[in-house]
């Protein structure tokens, strides 16, 4: 990793205008006593934060000092700054020389502050026993299966927060957080993946346990960075200090006038009327995924939280189609998979569903299971045997297909036939807004799909709350954002979601439900969703339900 190339080592450069910006939020701000304050950067790379943090060092310590001191005795402990890749680390200490030298500094105090400051090697593995005012900087993003297995087992060993499949910026956030003063603040940019998905719970329980979580801002499609990158990044600045409010910006046009007029207002003592920074309180609860949404937004969830059952209470199944592992192999045009008949099951994915109801394509897949669950004999399905055979290598490379050699033909998940005939909903996984198609029985669903059946609710009307602003507010609190501002639609958001009982639910109201969903038109099903939950008028808005369209419903 220390020799290699910036895309694997998970290297990203930062712009001068972004890290100003995270700079005035973390307080890092040259009227203030910078000398007094100890900032570490953990992954200095190209020297990106680390030379506007020298700039403001030495102004801070010009105005405060001047002549009077020993600038290197009194600077020497104002930074270190860590890099791991070899010829980064070489390349920033000629900046920071000079940058030094241009400020006037001799040869030999550029020398001896740059010796002072910059240290090569891991920051994960490096002993550091000081604590830090401040902590900026732009983690690597390097995914666990690119780091050699001893160097992920002896992250393991160190950092509690490597959980799952975590990428490596989650221990280097842990660990910068552990070596921060009482007061002090870290200011990172990073991938925003950790802030509500599984891999993130043990470093969100741990600031929700320890710090306070004081600005966050979502970076996804600005220009944050000096290349396209494909994770979506967010500004967050976490204090070591006990828990308060949260304010919160989004999406900020990058320039330097914006962005620090857009630092002023966030770390104002008291925020404006204005709509560009909002306030939350409890954003990090536990291991829950952080609720960043907007506040009124906030109030309504935690409202039907408090209120209603969770949907899988309520009588609904939440679930994803099947995944085959070879589908180029178990998936073609039904009519030409040369089985037995009993051997294929017409199937949906996310291309017959497009224009909102179900346009079958004419796909199938081989189901290779029986009624009891159990593989079948190839023997008793010559037809089965012959064309699974004939593709026999490209099954048994299957990971599934190693592990079990015997059951050599499954596919990854366990095939149902008999839920071909249940109707139910159908949701691709990643979209602007919900996309809830009716399936009446007759296709089983594809791994590019999540579907819901119901034993209580009626179908359309269970579609009209999908597809209603309410499910949006939902899934756009509990999952992580695309490019774009697209939404993933996944089992585990979807399960989030509250859903009164229908044995409770109106006659007239039922009726009105059926025929939202039916429609599939998005303010009838609002204004029906809007009657269903009991939604005031601040609650209404918040889901885009209008006056003239609450009225007609």
């Amino acid at each position: 990793m220390a020799e290699s190339g910036a895309e694997s080592r998970g290297a990203v450069f930062t712009r001068r205008e972004v890290v100003n910006f995270i700079l005035d939020l973390a307080g890092y701000t040259a009227d203030k006593p910078l000398h007094k304050a100890r900032l570490l950067e953990p992954s200095m790379g190209q020297g990106d934060f680390l030379t506007p943090v020298i700039d403001r060092l030495l102004e801070a310590y010009g105005r405060e000092v001047g002549d009077k001191g020993n600038i290197v005795k009194d600077l020497g402990g104002c930074i270190l700054a860590v890099e791991l890749h070899h010829s980064s680390y070489e390349h920033t200490r000629e900046l920071v020389l000079d940058a030094l030298t241009a400020k006037e500094l001799k040869p030999a105090q550029a020398h001896s502050l740059a010796d002072h400051w910059l240290k090569q090697g891991d920051f994960l593995l490096l002993p550091l026993e000081r604590e830090f005012t401040h902590v900026i900087g732009n983690p690597p993003y390097v995914r666990q299966e690119l780091i050699p297995d001893v160097l992920i087992a002896e992250y393991r060993r160190r950092f509690d927060t490597i959980f799952d499949r975590a990428d490596i910026y989650i221990p280097f956030i842990e660990h910068s957080l552990s070596l921060l003063a009482p007061g002090g603040r870290l200011g990172f940019i990073c991938a925003d993946r950790w802030t509500k998905n599984r891999y993130g719970g043990p470093l969100r329980r741990l600031v929700a346990e320890k710090f306070h979580l004081q600005y966050f801002v979502d970076m996804v499609d600005t220009d944050a960075f000096l290349s396209d990158v494909i994770a979506y990044p967010a500004i967050v600045v976490i204090g070591r200090e006990k828990e308060g409010p949260t304010r919160i910006a989004a999406r900020p046009q990058i320039d330097a006038d914006t962005l620090r007029q857009l630092a002023k207002t966030m770390t104002a003592a008291k925020l404006g009327k204005g709509a560009e920074v909002s306030e939350v309180t409890h954003a990090a609860v536990g291991d829950e995924p952080w609720m960043l949404g907007a506040p009124e937004e906030l109030n309504l969830v935690r409202r039907l939280e408090a209120e209603f059952p969770l949907v899988e209470d309520a009588g609904c199944k939440v679930r994803i189609g099947v995944a085959t592992g070879a589908d180029q192999v178990f998936i073609r045009p039904f009519d030409e998979l040369d089985v037995e008949p009993d051997r294929k099951l017409p199937l949906a994915t996310t291309r017959d569903i497009l224009t909102g109801t179900v346009e079958w394509r004419g796909l199938g897949i081989i189901n290779p299971f029986g009624r009891d669950g159990k593989l079948v004999a190839l023997k008793d399905y010559p037809k089965l045997k012959a064309y699974l055979e004939c593709y026999g290598a490209t099954i048994k490379a299957r990971h599934c297909a190693k592990k079990n050699p015997d059951n050599w033909y499954r596919t990854i998940d366990r095939i149902y036939p008999e839920l071909t005939k249940v109707p139910k909903l159908l949701i691709p996984d990643i979209k602007g807004e919900a996309h809830i198609v009716y399936e009446p029985g007759e296709l089983y669903p594809h791994h590019n799909l999540y579907y819901v059946t119901s034993s209580e609710w009626n179908l359309h009307a269970l579609q009209a709350v999908l597809l209603s602003g309410v499910t949006r507010i939902f899934i756009s609190s509990y999952s992580t954002k695309m490019r774009g501002g697209y939404l993933r639609f996944q089992a585990q958001y979807l399960r989030r979601l509250r859903l009164p009982r229908w044995s409770g639910v109106s006659a007239p109201l039922r009726a009105k439900l059926i025929k939202a969903g039916k429609s599939r038109d998005l303010d009838t099903c609002n204004a029906a969703a809007a009657e269903l939950y009991g939604l005031n008028a601040e609650e209404r808005h918040a889901i885009g339900v209008t006056a003239g369209v609450a009225d007609a419903a």
